[in-house]
């Protein structure tokens, strides 16, 4: 007689994914609410020429620069050279006298859309920031809502010239 071969019955495992599943729940709302924090923006700056291929501006080339140093912040053009130097308060510097100086500045040229930031080499990035954006625009209203009104928001920036430098032009000698 021939035996029988007897199977075994073959389970099914079950899958069990409820573990899988809790730390979806949990790890979808974590991502989607993380993107909303983690913007970024971009600032498109414009790097000033060569000194070299500078020439003789007129009134319709007038280019402002602020000069920020540890100790003030100094804004002229390059026809008149210096408008007016603001000096720190407390150690800070002072950005909202250079915001009032700017609109005074804004209103004799409308038209004018360019400034030059020029940073001495001990200036920290937080205040590159705040220059920057204080430069750009300042908060108005308008009909009853606060609105950025536009100052100066094409950038260009650039190291400050040492001190030394500027006597030396100047004519004095050390």
């Amino acid at each position: 007689m021939a035996r029988r071969k007897h199977r075994r019955p073959v389970q099914q495992a079950d899958l069990d994914i409820t573990a899988f599943m809790n730390l979806m729940i949990v790890l979808v709302p974590v991502l989607l609410l993380s993107m909303v924090f983690s913007q970024t923006a971009v600032l498109d700056l414009n790097f000033p020429a060569n000194n070299d291929a500078l020439v003789n501006l007129d009134d319709d080339n007038l280019q402002l620069q602020l000069i920020i140093r540890t100790d003030s912040l100094s804004v002229g053009d390059t026809k008149n050279g210096l408008i007016r130097r603001i000096d720190n308060i407390n150690g800070l510097h002072n950005f909202d006298a250079l915001v009032d100086l700017l609109k005074q500045i804004k209103v004799r040229v409308p038209d004018k859309t360019e400034i030059t930031l020029l940073f001495s080499e001990d200036i920290d990035y937080q205040t590159l920031v705040t220059a920057m954006d204080r430069t750009k625009s300042y908060p108005a209203v308008v009909a009853a809502s606060v609105v950025d009104a536009e100052l100066f928001p094409d950038i260009s920036i650039g190291d400050a010239p040492n001190l030394d430098e500027i006597q030396d032009n100047d004519g004095v000698d050390s």
